[in-house]
């Protein structure tokens, strides 16, 4: 009976885990149902074998009343092994459901080996079956992979794998995880690398033991041969056989000799080791009884006297004694030793290496002057008849004349070759600029007189050129129109007085005109009126036509001085810091020059076209290559003060720099056709005469267009030329 209570007992706990089951398992019930049916023959005589067996045995032990209980026992059994058989199922269709394995192939191929050694194979590692593994054909070459470069958004993250030879494209959070790495950080984000630090080991002293055994007998009780040890070591010390070490006193303090024993010692062998500084031996000037052309006279004592300490090449003076008995003590024996121990404390404790290094080989290699001849050397002639700065000079085409301006009023014409002063004009006020008309058909000059530019004829050349000249300005006249919005600008035809004077033709300005520059071919005429107020610094005169143009809209920076290249249609605009090359014909700018300096003064074009030097208060000289590059090929500063012009020779290879230190500076400037080579550019001639007035030298400089000589002008109201 107790047996069978313990049965019904556990068939209600089952049904009660049936209905439990039913509940949760609501919602799959129908696919359990279908799972039923699904389950395969096998299955079910695998489960009723194993519970058949089981059903014999309770047979044989149980009477026949229980037989049914025990049937019905074993149908519960059967529906909770198959419904934990349908759920086990659903946890491996769920398993393989969510699966997250790539379908690519990531095996291993070539080993542990370097990938370098299939670089020359056209496959990578092999199969199961043991035959080559070839590489995919990768037939991009550079204009392909620059192509995607341009085309494919992703392709700076996308990955060549040597392993499997396939483009892999990076996953944002793999990105994220290279830039965390090459930052120096760590892979996982949401590592703490300040966590507080876990002590393993605590400092704090146990108060029990790590063992609880009990101690040796040994280690409270002594030892008989060490007492026997300790009692011979105690006799020997007491018979004096065996001394104790003294300690020693260190009250008196140490003292180390920096260079005892050194020849003997290591360091004397070593490479760096320095030895100790000698003094030099005694000479005839110490002897108690020198010979008498080492005793001071009464002049070399007073001199001696008034030197200082540091510049006598004595520090005594020397003295006669008849015997070295009435030689008395040394006066200064204390502080000469004071002062050797000093240098003996304060020496160098470290050889300085010193290059070995000739020093005329770190002079560049220049030619001699000699071989650059031809080249102006010695002041010919000097043309006096100014009485204020020769602010200006300019030589006409032919070279047979020349024209300067100065701050008396007046415009004079010089014959070079006789410094004869040819002709004067008037023109009541002081002159800034004169230029002179390189177009050799013509005979023009322009003059910058405050806001007005005179154009002179002087009437100093065959009657065809004057006659050129005088059609050239009688020519349309358009001028009393604006053109192209420049009302400022004023043109108009000379009168009276000034007509018999030469001028023909006036030019009206807004503001003071500080420099004039001719084109190449005598028609343009561009001037220069630096003001930072207003965008009208420079405008370009058309005289065939009459017409003005102000070439720029906005002027960035204070211009000091512009050119036009002497082939090509470019136009040079140097500003305070830099200079600015525009294209005329495009009317767009195409280089920046950076001249390194404060303030550019002045600027010369090289005839080739290709070559630039500009002159700044600063006392520099720069050289620009425009070939080369935006930056000062060459930086001279050959003058003590302010450049304020220079020049090239229109057919020889010289270039001259005017400064306010009186001094005009003539270089050798070689330009090769080869554009590999450099210039060659060697001062060779440093030519002096003017006298300084009022702080300032020269003021202007220029080449004769045919000869190797220069003309310079003065504060000093002369012109000299140098031949």
């Amino acid at each position: 009976m107790k047996k069978a209570g313990e049965k019904t007992a556990l068939k209600r706990s089952k049904e009660e885990e049936e209905e439990q089951n039913q509940i949760f398992n609501f919602n799959r019930k129908p696919a359990d149902e279908d799972k039923d049916d699904d389950l395969s023959d096998s299955e079910d005589s695998v489960y009723s074998g194993l519970e058949d067996s089981g059903s014999d045995a309770e047979g044989e032990e149980g009477s026949d009343d229980d037989e049914e209980e025990e049937e019905e026992e074993d149908d519960d059994d059967k529906m909770k092994e198959k419904t934990e058989e349908e759920v086990s199922e659903e946890k491996k269709e769920d398993e393989y459901e969510h699966d997250s394995s790539d379908e690519e192939d990531i095996r291993n191929t070539v080993g542990n080996i370097p990938v370098e050694w299939y670089k020359d194979f056209p496959h990578i590692g092999y199969n199961l079956d043991g035959k080559k593994i070839y590489k995919p054909i990768r037939n991009k070459d550079e204009l392909d992979d620059f192509l995607d470069k341009m085309e494919n958004p992703e392709y700076w993250r996308t990955v060549h794998d040597k392993q499997t030879g396939s483009d892999i494209v990076l996953s944002d959070d793999q990105v994220e995880l290279v830039n965390r790495l090459q930052r120096g950080q760590f892979g996982d984000v949401n590592f703490n690398e300040y966590e507080p630090m876990v002590e393993f080991f605590s400092s704090d002293v146990m108060i029990h033991p790590i063992t609880n055994r009990p101690a040796d007998k040994r280690s409270f009780i002594p030892s008989l041969t060490e007492k026997e040890k300790v009692s011979k070591l105690v006799h020997a010390i007491k018979m004096g056989w065996i001394k104790p070490r003294r300690v020693e006193d260190d009250g008196r303090g140490r003292y180390y000799d920096l260079w005892a024993s050194e020849d003997s010692s290591i360091l004397a062998r070593h490479r760096m080791h320095l030895p100790a500084p000698k003094i030099p031996l005694p000479g005839h000037h110490e002897s108690y009884n020198p010979p008498p052309e080492y005793l001071f006279t009464d002049e070399e004592r007073a001199l001696w006297e008034q030197q200082d300490p540091g510049d006598r090449k004595l520090p005594f003076v020397p003295r006669k004694y008849s015997s070295l008995r009435q030689v008395p003590a040394f006066s200064h024996f204390i502080h000469e030793r004071f002062e050797r121990c000093l240098d003996l404390y304060l020496c160098p404790r470290q050889r300085k290496m010193r290059v070995n290094v000739n020093p005329e080989d770190l002079i560049p290699q220049l030619p001699k002057p000699k071989d650059l001849q031809p080249f102006p050397t010695t002041q010919s002639l000097v043309y006096r008849g100014h009485s204020g700065l020769v602010r200006s000079i300019s030589v006409s085409p032919s070279g047979q004349w020349l024209a300067s301006g100065s701050d008396d009023g007046s415009v004079r014409f010089w014959e070079v070759c006789s410094s004869r002063c040819m002709k004067m004009v008037q023109v009541g006020g002081a002159v800034k600029s004169v230029a002179w008309n390189p177009n050799p058909s013509v005979c023009l000059l322009a003059v910058a007189l405050d806001s007005v530019v005179l154009i002179l004829s002087p009437s100093l050349a065959d009657k065809q050129v004057i006659l050129s000249s005088e059609r050239l300005l009688s020519a349309q006249q358009e001028g009393e129109e604006p053109a192209e919005g420049n009302g400022s600008v004023v043109w108009s035809e000379a009168e009276g007085e000034e007509l018999n004077q030469g001028v023909r033709l006036k030019i009206q300005h807004p503001k003071a005109v500080h420099q004039l520059v001719w084109h190449a071919k005598g028609d343009y005429l561009a001037s220069v009126m630096p003001d930072n107020t207003s965008h009208l610094q420079v405008y370009i005169h058309q005289l065939s036509r009459r017409r003005s143009q102000n070439p720029f809209s906005r002027n960035k920076g204070l211009v000091q001085c512009v050119s036009f290249h002497p082939t090509r249609p470019y136009f040079f605009v140097a500003t305070q810091r830099s200079i600015r090359i525009y294209n005329l014909v495009k009317q767009e700018m195409t280089k920046k020059l950076q001249a390194n300096s404060k303030w550019i003064s002045s600027m010369a074009v090289h005839p080739g076209g290709d070559h630039v030097i500009c002159g700044s208060y600063d006392c520099k000289l720069s050289w620009f290559d425009l070939d080369l590059s935006t930056k000062p090929y060459k930086m001279l500063r050959h003058h003590k003060k302010a450049v304020r012009g220079v020049a090239y020779h229109r057919l020889y290879p010289l270039f001259a720099s005017a400064s306010d230190d009186g001094s005009v500076i003539v270089c050798h400037g070689t330009v090769y056709n080869d554009l590999l080579q450099n210039p060659l550019i060697v001062p060779v001639k440093v030519l002096r005469g003017h006298v300084m007035t009022h702080d300032l030298g020269v003021l202007d400089v220029t080449f004769h267009p045919t000869q190797p000589w220069v003309f310079s002008s003065g504060a000093d109201a002369t012109i000299r030329l140098f031949t």
